[in-house]
């Protein structure tokens, strides 16, 4: 399950590369570590255009789930986008990109405990893009905020490649890179946009260094 990321990259290769004509932004600084619960860029569809927008990452978590708590946590990763609970967000209007410039996983380490693994594009392009899926929601999210409404968001997951599987081999998340891609996940209808959930192909992806942190 990735629940770690980042986004380095410069916000125009965001606008140019996804096709954004608004950007909400406002001045988008570097995001070495982003972790659910966590306000993230995010590009969907709108009236006029695509747009850039700032979202909090954790999709809401489906009543049976949540149980007795007053917090939702949310849900990060979605592996079943045509269950039920999920199936009211496939439609283009909730859609959306999530850019990254690196991903991790954790790896089990012998004594028990785990560390990230990061992971970013093989061939020296800095930005991906998770698909992703958003909604306007109502929830208690922090118990100190009491109740919100949020823009939210998370991400398909699929079967993990070569690279992830051998640290991560449950999941990983689906990643596009190619501009074809991210047209068909944010245009086309919800059956052919589905086909997009599948592993990179092996050999896409390389371990990486942590990002660093911001001095």
């Amino acid at each position: 399950m990735c629940n770690l990321y980042s986004m380095t990259s410069n916000p125009q290769a965001i606008r140019e590369i996804a096709k954004v004509l608004e950007d909400r932004t406002g001045n988008l600084q570097p995001l070495p570590e982003i972790y659910p619960n966590t306000m993230a860029p995010i590009v969907r569809n709108s009236e006029n255009g695509r747009e850039l927008v700032m979202a909090r990452w954790g999709m809401p978590t489906p009543p049976g789930y949540l149980k007795r708590h007053k917090v939702d946590r949310g849900v990060t990763n979605i592996r079943n986008p045509t269950s039920t609970w999920w199936k009211r967000w496939e439609d283009m209007q909730h859609r959306c990109l999530v850019p990254l410039t690196a991903f991790s996983e954790p790896e089990r380490l012998p004594d028990g405990k785990s560390r990230p693994v990061w992971f970013a594009r093989s061939d020296g392009e800095p930005l991906a893009f998770f698909a992703g899926i958003w909604c306007r929601w109502t929830s208690v999210r922090k118990l100190a905020d009491g109740e919100t409404t949020d823009d939210l968001f998370g991400f398909l997951t699929t079967e993990a490649n070569r690279e992830v599987g051998a640290i991560h081999p449950k999941a990983m998340p689906v990643i596009l890179t190619q501009p074809d891609e991210l047209d068909v996940w944010m245009n086309a209808p919800a059956a052919e946009a589905l086909q997009l959930q599948r592993p990179l192909p092996d050999g896409v992806l390389a371990c990486v260094d942590p990002p660093q942190p911001l001095g």
